[in-house]
């Protein structure tokens, strides 16, 4: 054992020395002296003419990269094609290790005369007198060949193979030659069976017969009838099998499939942000969750729209809105990261965020400083990553980011791994909220129950109310496998501590230096400005400052040529907002004509409901007879059907999209207060609060729960809401 190992440890060293050659800047060298030198050891080199002569440090010789020894015998390399030892021992089954360890025990016997290699590991009765060491190393070769029944020539091999390679050279030639994971299979029809897989990457998932029989008829037309062999069913489905490693086909979904066949060919790289801030996650998502709209009583899909602070995974905004998502819901996502919406007044004090940071330029009105708390952090995204949906690269998104100073990285298309933790979130959403919601319909057709939408009693702004709750009660305090420090690579953050860490990190955050900014994530409509005041979509605003207008020309040119800008909010048209040229430079509110009228927030989508239900009644219906007419049904509680009371009581808590300046420990989805309330409404059949009229009506929001009784006993209450759509 001491032999083969010196032997092994000579022929991977190269005698330096008076002789040896190397490789220096492409020129072969040789040593013709060593020098001793009182700074470090030198040599003295010549090339093979003779003509040049060169004096190097040792160590420049043998470390720098442009010398290269060449060894003046064979010996083990680091490009030798053999695997490592490590993991050729690997490989082996307990069977086989067990002959390997045998086959070694009886080779150092033959070498030393100690099955183990050393005499201070003897077993009884060694060395054996026909392995003496003393004995001629050729009656020892014959001795184990007897003993053994196999050849001389066997054992001699054995030694060579153990000398070379130790251990690992003694492997059965058979393990080695081990079959591959295809087997005896031909080459080509193995290639051609991956052809066959790889074309069906954009089709829909075929079965492994069909791709089979593709396979053997395509090989016969290639190469000939007869020239390759085909494999046998059983084999060919194996490997087909190792061939979905490489190119999954049966297994996973197709649309899984196409994802993974679309992966990038680079290395894979991580943008890494550095503070809080720095990229800010937008995506929308269809939830698997039906719910109630609150304008039209139908039942609907509703689609998600979330911004996510990269660094940290928190949730700085998000929008609930009825198929299709706008381009002004995107923008009042992105809004809320700089002014978050307050916090609930029933939410536990971890889930309430302080108004916090020092910024480096920052104007704070007096009614920001005296809140409460607010349900996100603030921060100024100094990146949003995108994809190519329209709404994040229509002209307003854009511009009001480009206004803002906020770049914009759209993500590579069809790459939802470029927004990976927002995608993430959703799955999040799903298998931790909404699955456990009523209404929940599962994320495909294939996993749908019989009949999801006959459970769903959420409208859409409780569902929203549900998820806000949701994300700064369970999700903002719960560690994420990929919130850690890398000092700190044990410890798991939750994305509310990784915000203090970003923050104590980076030493300061950006916040938005004026609230009134807020106007600007505004839908924009060129209007000209009249006597009466301006109009849009048949409504009528006025305000004092329009008087200085009226006779004036508009400065603006293009779409706005003759027109004035005014900012419309779609979620409360009671009011837009416009913008004095004059100095100084600032917003005034235009109510609308009929707001005095209104007790509540008026949406696009109620107005234009509430002008449907006046030209069904009346023949000459205008704005103010529909408003009336739709609040007269809904607040005097004669007559109603229980959906318009329902209605009515939901437009009442309805908040604006945007609020405009002037204007802990983990839980079950049970503890989140809208949750809550609802499932208790649904439980109790107590008497509640009443209104003038006498009709029973909900207190913070609260279903009532006459009115849940009441869902429950009529058959014909989806009829009902139908019709009054």
């Amino acid at each position: 054992m001491n032999a083969a190992a010196n032997s092994g440890a000579n022929r991977a060293a190269v005698r330096v020395g008076v002789g040896t050659r190397f490789q220096y800047d492409g020129e072969v060298i040789e040593v013709v002296e060593l020098l001793v030198t009182t700074a470090s050891n030198e040599v003295l080199l010549k090339n093979a003419t003779g003509q040049r002569v060169i004096r190097v440090s040792m160590r420049e010789l043998l470390t720098s990269d442009r010398a290269q020894i060449i060894p003046a015998r064979p010996g083990p390399s680091a490009d030798d094609p053999q695997e490592l030892a490590s993991v050729l021992l690997a490989e082996l089954t307990d069977a086989e290790r067990q002959q390997l360890r045998e086959r070694t025990a009886h080779v150092q016997e033959v070498l030393t005369g100690y099955c183990s290699g050393t005499a201070e590991l003897a077993a009884e009765g060694e060395p054996r007198p026909e392995f003496d060491p003393s004995l001629p190393l050729t009656t020892r070769y014959q001795s184990k060949a007897t003993e053994l029944n196999v050849t001389m020539r066997t054992v001699q091999q054995w030694v060579s193979d153990f000398h070379n390679n130790g251990e690992a050279g003694l492997i059965p030639k058979k393990s080695l030659a081990r079959n591959g994971p295809a087997g005896r299979v031909d080459q080509r029809w193995i290639e051609t069976a991956s052809e066959v897989m790889v074309e069906h990457t954009e089709e829909s998932k075929p079965s492994r017969t069909m791709v089979i029989d593709r396979t053997n008829a395509r090989v016969e037309a290639r190469f000939g009838s007869g020239v390759v062999k085909l494999p046998s069913r059983a084999t060919a489905f194996r490997v087909l099998e190792k061939l979905e490693r490489k190119h999954p086909t049966f297994r996973l979904s197709t649309k899984r499939n196409r994802d993974i066949a679309e992966r990038p060919d680079e290395v894979y790289g991580k943008l890494r942000p550095v503070r809080p801030g720095e990229y800010v996650l937008m995506d929308t998502t269809r939830l698997d969750v039906f719910a109630l709209d609150p304008v039209t009583l139908r039942w609907i899909n509703s689609e998600l729209t979330v911004a996510m602070d990269w660094y940290d995974r928190c949730i700085v905004g998000l929008r609930l809105t009825p198929v299709s998502t706008k381009s002004v819901d995107a923008a009042s996502v992105l809004y809320q990261a700089f002014r978050p919406r307050p916090a609930g007044r029933d939410w536990p004090a971890h889930a309430v965020w302080p108004e916090h940071g020092i910024p480096r330029s920052v104007l704070l009105d007096a009614t920001a400083i005296e809140r409460p708390g607010v349900a996100s952090p603030a921060l100024v995204p100094e990146t949003i990553v995108v994809d190519h949906g329209k709404i994040y690269l229509s002209e307003h998104l854009t511009s009001v980011c480009r206004r803002m100073g906020i770049s914009i990285q759209p993500a590579r298309l069809r790459t939802g791994r470029d927004k990976g933790p927002v995608e993430r979130f959703f799955r999040t959403l799903r298998e931790d909220l909404l699955q456990a919601l009523p209404g929940y319909k599962g994320p495909d057709v294939h996993s749908r129950g019989l009949s999801p939408e006959a459970d769903a009693f959420f409208f859409l702004d409780e569902l929203e109310a549900i998820i806000r709750e949701w994300v700064a009660m369970v999700y903002h305090h719960k560690p994420h496998s990929s919130l850690i420090d890398p000092h700190l690579p044990k410890l798991r953050m939750s994305p509310a501590v990784m915000f203090e860490h970003g923050i104590a990190r980076a030493g300061y955050i950006e916040v938005p230096r004026d609230p009134e900014l807020g106007y600007e994530f505004l839908q924009t409509k060129w209007r000209t400005i009249q006597h009466y005041g301006v109009e849009i979509d048949g409504r009528r605003y006025q305000g004092r400052v329009l008087k200085d207008y009226e006779n004036e020309t508009s400065p603006y040119a293009g779409k706005g040529d003759g027109r004035w800008p005014i900012q419309v909010n779609p979620d409360d048209i009671t009011r837009v907002y416009f913008r004095d040229l004059n100095s100084p430079r600032k917003w005034h509110t235009l109510p609308w004509e009929h707001a005095p009228s209104l007790e509540m927030p008026l949406s696009e989508d109620a107005l234009e409901f509430a002008r449907k239900l006046a030209a069904a009644k009346y023949t000459y219906p205008d704005d103010k007879i529909a408003v009336a007419d739709l609040f007269e049904r809904w607040n005097v509680g004669l007559g109603q059907t229980l959906p318009e009371r329902r209605m009515a009581l939901r437009l009442s808590r309805e908040r604006a999209a945007i609020d405009l300046p002037e204007d802990a420990p983990e839980q079950t989805m049970s503890a989140l207060p809208s949750v809550a309330r609802v499932l208790a409404a649904t439980a109790s059949s107590g008497e509640g609060p009443v209104d003038a009229a006498g009709e029973p009506v909900a207190d913070m929001g609260d279903d009532d729960a006459d009115d849940l009784e009441a869902l429950d006993a009529e058959d014909d209450f989806y009829a009902d809401a139908l019709e009054d759509a």
